[in-house]
């Protein structure tokens, strides 16, 4: 995986390669994304089904170790369940992204192992990133471990296991967070220089969220004369920014909560935010082994659950039953006008486009894509191009 400036992470094909097997395409959700949950399963929640994907239980919470839920993008769920799982049920480690430590505006996967590292790396990163490929991490390990990732990231382990029964062996759990689009590399520069950082690799850290609830965005740098300096900025006034820069893939995204995760969290947005309240989280159980886990780590006193109502899920993400109508939109205009799409087998996406979107939001979900396929070139072959950061 590398990075391409305006498009985020991309897979570029070895030289000299020996076999080829298909594997990555085929475990791949850009490529094609299937249900196949048991949809007559009595503990899933048949009113969510269809808009959220397999929903057995709901909490709001948050972590007990005051450090993680200050560090968190939101409540420290995601950081603290997976420490569950290392500290208690005997993981190997945690797979999952951080900054680099020579480039804070790009990422990286790592695998924490221990309370230290994992709390050290805890906050959100909107910017590219590709933590499976770490999945060889996860497999060299003796016992299994937690894998923290974006909903496609989940998406392609789960694909990916049911291939390949060592590394379905090793995956202890999956926590996905929930995502709004992967700004690219080329959003986060701009960014940076509109907040006076004009050399990036003068950045000393940057983080996007968390120390607060949702927390800021702050760049740390050393300006010309060689004196530290730091930029902020509000998480609604970044996220503006960052969003217009956001991949075609992501418009065309079916899953923005986690669907394939055994967890998944995200804000509870439900409500509004009291200034200096501290942060909470959602947290969905996607499967009986996410919820069974979620109670033990409840009962073991590593996280806090209260709030017990299936009804936050959409309440807190109001706006996503019309994003997954009009993906159903965005798809039938790159069929008409010959582009290549994902395959996507068991999402209800046409009912919400025709019962939950406005006149002006129908119109707008076919003709915003028709501008996009001949601006972006989206039916014709492009060239990617590696990008590399300066030595």
């Amino acid at each position: 995986m590398g990075d391409a400036l305006e498009l985020g992470r991309r897979p570029f094909v070895r030289e000299r390669t020996v076999d080829e097997t298909g594997k990555a395409l085929n475990a791949c959700p850009g490529a094609s994304l299937m249900h196949d949950f048991d949809v007559e399963d009595p503990a899933i929640n048949k009113e969510l089904v269809d808009g959220w994907g397999p929903v057995l239980d709901v909490w709001e919470g948050y972590s007990t170790d005051g450090e993680i839920r200050n560090g968190g993008s939101s409540g420290g769920a995601a950081t603290t369940l997976a420490l569950f799982g290392l500290e208690q049920k005997g993981y190997a480690g945690i797979l999952h992204i951080a900054a680099r430590e020579d480039h804070a505006y790009l990422n990286e996967t790592v695998m924490s192992k221990s309370r230290a590292e994992a709390t050290a790396r805890t906050g959100s990163r909107y910017a590219p990133a590709s933590p499976c490929d770490g999945l060889d991490m996860i497999v060299q390990e003796e016992a299994p471990s937690a894998f923290i990732g974006k909903p496609c990231d989940v998406a392609a382990v789960q694909k990916a296991r049911k291939s390949d029964p060592e590394l379905d062996s090793k995956i202890g759990i999956t926590i996905a967070f929930f995502c709004a689009g992967a700004p690219s590399l080329k959003g986060n520069l701009e960014l940076l220089k509109k907040m006076g950082v004009k050399d990036p690799e003068k950045l000393k850290s940057l983080r996007y969220r968390g120390n607060g609830w949702p927390g800021m965005w702050t760049a740390t740098y050393l300006d010309e004369t060689g004196q530290e300096k730091s930029a902020q900025m509000t998480y609604a006034e970044s996220w503006g920014f960052l969003q217009k820069y956001r991949q075609w893939r992501c418009y065309i995204c079916p899953d923005h909560t986690g669907e394939f995760a055994d967890i998944s969290v995200g804000d509870p947005w439900y409500r509004p935010i009291e200034e200096g309240e501290p942060g909470k989280s959602l947290i969905v159980a996607r499967t009986e082994k996410g919820r069974q886990y979620i109670l033990e780590a409840a009962e073991a006193g590593y996280i806090l659950l209260e709030n017990h109502d299936a009804s936050l899920f959409p309440r807190s993400q109001p706006n996503l039953l019309g994003t997954r109508g009009s993906v159903w939109a965005r798809l039938l205009m790159l069929r008409l006008f010959g582009a290549a799409i994902p395959k996507y087998t068991g999402f209800k996406m046409a009912k919400f486009w025709w019962s939950y979107l406005g006149l002006n939001e129908k119109r707008s979900s076919i003709t915003g894509t028709v501008r996009r396929i001949f601006r972006k070139r989206l039916n014709r072959r492009i060239k990617v191009e590696r990008w590399t950061p300066p030595m």
